[in-house]
Order: structure tokens, then sequence, then C-alpha cells
């Protein structure tokens, strides 16, 4: 059976390069971490370390075992400081950026409800479309749509498998009739909304990148969801911002065979310090959540995921 203690000496040998380094900084004996190897070497029956009297550098098992150590050691941590949370009354401030459309229909109830839970807990909200900047606003937290793996923050997952679906009113689809292939959207009034300081005007439906026009614009996402229900047209959004209205049959799903592109959505904060009690029990609290409301596979938008 793998020792906890064996994986972590493991890795301070490969970051130390160096047994005898490894065992000083842990307050052993150097055969002591060197007997710990082998049996880790043992257990997986591979050679993990190329030894000579002057140098010390992992085989290419070793190299390719590495990632695998650091993921469960980062589990399990992540588990004791979970179990930790869970006893521990929840208190200071929490500031919490978020889209405004998101926010402002999903994410705000949600947090109500968990301040409730939580009564010490003080939780400042601010929604915009615009991008929180984690270092210099206001806030610990950011719920976002996307990510950048080359980003210096670190990013939870909250809701990985959402899309962009095509939607419409049943009485603009009455009015002009449903498209058929994304090229049908250069027909039809398409609304759209800011991202990244431009307007959203090109949409990507399967392998089809579509260049879309429609006569109305706004800067705030919730107003384009607004302006479908009312029939003014056809919005290219998040599953998470319609969900309820396509449930509801407010709003209809288009082209479900050309499906719109990935939206993760995350939380993110600007280190792994800052993962306090208190963003680790919300993460958990809204990844729950938003899992409830992505479909599974077969039912109504399936064919969007």
């Amino acid at each position: 059976m793998l020792r906890i203690s064996d994986l972590e000496l493991f890795l301070r040998s490969s970051a130390l390069g160096s047994f005898t380094a490894a065992a000083h900084e842990a307050g052993l004996l150097p055969g002591q971490v060197a007997a710990a190897i082998k049996r880790l070497e043992r257990e997986l029956d591979v050679r993990l370390f190329a030894r000579t009297t002057r140098s010390l550098r992992l085989t290419a098992e070793g190299e390719l075992y590495l990632p695998t150590a650091h993921s469960v050691l980062e589990t399990l941590r992540q588990g004791r400081d979970s179990l930790h949370a869970s006893q521990s009354t929840l208190r200071g401030i929490l500031q919490v950026s978020a889209p405004s459309d998101l926010g402002r229909n999903l994410v705000m109830p949600w947090l109500v409800e968990f301040r409730r839970q939580h009564p010490q807990l003080n939780l400042r909200c601010f929604l915009s479309d615009q991008m929180a900047d984690l270092y210099r606003d206001p806030v610990d937290v950011a719920i976002r749509y996307g990510g950048d793996e080359r980003a210096n923050y670190i990013a939870l997952p909250l809701a990985p498998r959402n899309r962009r679906v095509l939607v419409a009113s049943p009485a603009y689809l009455a009015r002009r009739g449903r498209p058929q292939h994304p090229d049908d959207l250069h027909q039809h009034d398409c609304l759209l909304y800011q991202q990244n300081e431009r307007a959203f005007d090109r949409w990507q439906l399967g392998e089809h990148s579509v260049q879309v026009s429609g006569p109305l614009f706004c800067d705030d996402a919730d107003v384009v969801r607004r302006w479908a229900l009312a029939g003014e047209g056809i919005a290219f959004k998040s599953w998470l911002d319609v969900s309820a209205n396509v449930a509801a049959g407010e709003l209809e799903l288009l082209l479900p065979d050309f499906p719109g592109d990935l939206r993760p959505v995350t939380l993110v904060c600007p280190h792994r310090k800052q993962l306090s009690p208190a963003v680790s029990r919300l993460h958990l609290w809204l990844r729950e959540r938003f899992e409830q409301l992505l479909p599974a596979t077969g039912d109504q938008a399936a064919h969007s995921f």
C-alpha cells in the first residue's frame, strides 16, 4: 500500500535533487528517505530515480509519475481543508464579482441563501460585464466565463460543460421562421451585446463561424436576453443564462445539431493562499447548483452540450 509520506518524500527529493537535502528538510536521516523511495518503487514496480554517487535524477518513469503524485497529494490536502472548513464558523467579509446576467439572475439568489446559512459572514457583490481585475479591484473572488491556462490566478471549475445556445421566442419564430442552418442567420435579426469591449457579432456554431448583424445592441448582456423574450430577435447566450426561460417555454432552442462554443464557468482568485474556508465552501456550494442546471445526456438540450 502506498504511503502518503513516501509520496511527499518522492516529490521533495525530485525538487531538491538529493535524498540528503530532502531528509534534512523533513528532519530524517538520508537512509530513511532512500528506504521510502525504495518502498514506493516496489509498490509501483518501476525505478523512479537514477542514482549515482554524485547525482540524483528522475528516470523517464519518474518523470511520468511526478504529476500524478502532485495531484494525489493536492487532492488529499483539499479534502483535509474541506473537513476543517466544514467544522468552522465562517466569518469576515467576502467580496464577489460576477457577470451581470449570470450574477443577477442566478448567482445573487444563491449567495443570499449561502449567507443565511453563515450569518457571521458578510458578502459584498459586484455585477458587471467588465472583467474584474483581481489585483486592483476590491474583490476576493470572481465568477467568470471561460478560462486562461496562462493566467496567474487560481481557477476552480463551477460549470465546465456549459455552452452557448441559440434561442428565440415562439412569437419571433412564428413571425420570421426558424433557421435551418447557421448561414440562415444572415436573414434574421440577431441580438448583439458587448464582449471584450466590442460587439460580439461572430458566432461559432459547430464548425461554422458566422458573422451576424441586427438592429439592437447593448453593453448589458441581460438586456439581450430580455429582448429575446420580447420577440425582438435571436440571441446566442450561455445555456445557464436562458435555461429557466427554455424550461418555461418562453424561449426555444435553435439549430441543436450545430452546438455553440463552450462557455465554462469558473471561480477565480489571485493566489492559492486566498483559498480561505469561506471561498472553499462557496466553491462547493455554487458548483452543486450550477451542475443541477446543466443537462444530462439525452434530455432536451443535450444536442447543445
